[in-house]
């Protein structure tokens, strides 16, 4: 595994995706065992024409490397939502783009929308962007390895000519300068009664706006780790074992999405922490 975690992979990381891909190569010949394949995982905001261009900007990396596909997947409770959100002016809409870019599509989380009607209307949004690509509905992302591994399913032909600057050594995209995430680690535990309050009140009032929050939270009176995740409004929580002995308490947990008031997030977590 190779992590890159010093800026947004579409656009101050490039150089470390092609060095990390090049070190990939590198121990691979070293240790002499046979690179099957390498998967990039991007953030569900990356740009995803500067991610593959990376494969076709570098002779080494062309020279060791073919794209083999661009995998997308789709929330299909929350997809229509993004589709539609309105942009500055000059910022694109990434899941556009990454709906456009993909040769295979996984509409996940079918069991959270209520009809087969409504995820027909968000296969015809589908469609409409991205009129050939192959669609397949998922439950928690299950899919034979077959669909999205070995597939030889990018074209480099299809990619010019819906972005006819694909093969130029120049990349001039802008993110919603709207969109950030807001971080929280501190030592100490929550009150589980004002932790499951406040997290009630923040996705009620601004879920709209959070596209993901998640944490690993020392929770007063547990001996677990709690872990939770949100995405927009839906909530979910585990237990992930118990702390060590001699690990200290402490939670952590980071917000992502539009117009975060950090001060308030920051704040009200801090209510629920245990005095």
């Amino acid at each position: 595994i190779v992590e890159m975690n010093n800026g947004c992979i579409c656009c101050t990381v490039r150089g470390d995706l092609i060095a990390g891909l090049k070190k990939l190569i590198k121990n691979s010949k070293k240790t002499g065992k046979t690179l099957d394949g390498v998967v990039i995982e991007t953030t569900g905001l990356a740009d995803p024409a500067p991610v593959a261009q990376t494969f076709f900007a570098d002779d080494h990396v062309q020279h060791h490397y073919r794209l083999d596909g661009i995998l997308t997947l789709i929330d299909a409770k929350h997809i229509a939502q993004h589709l539609d959100d309105e942009k500055p002016e000059g910022v694109e809409n990434e899941a556009v783009e990454q709906v456009a870019f993909a040769d295979r599509i996984l509409l996940n989380k079918c069991d959270l929308v209520e009809s087969d009607k409504e995820l027909e209307e968000v296969e015809q949004r589908i469609r409409a962007i991205n009129a050939t690509v192959p669609i397949k509905r998922t439950t928690n992302s299950q899919v034979d390895m077959d669909y999205i591994l070995g597939i030889h399913a990018f074209s480099l032909d299809k990619i010019v000519e819906m972005d006819d600057a694909f093969l130029k050594d120049s990349h001039d995209h802008q993110h919603d300068p709207r969109v950030s995430s807001v971080g929280i680690d501190v030592p100490g535990e929550v009150v589980p009664e004002e932790l499951n309050e406040w997290i009630g009140w923040l996705l009620k009032e601004k879920g709209v706006d959070i596209f993901r929050s998640k944490g690993v939270l020392a929770v007063k009176g547990m001996k677990d780790k709690f872990v939770f995740q949100a995405i927009h409004m839906l909530f979910a929580n585990s237990q992930q074992g118990p702390w060590a002995d001699d690990e200290e308490r402490r939670c952590k947990i980071i917000f992502i999405g539009k117009n975060l008031d950090r001060e308030e997030l920051t704040s009200g977590f801090m209510k629920c922490m245990s005095q």
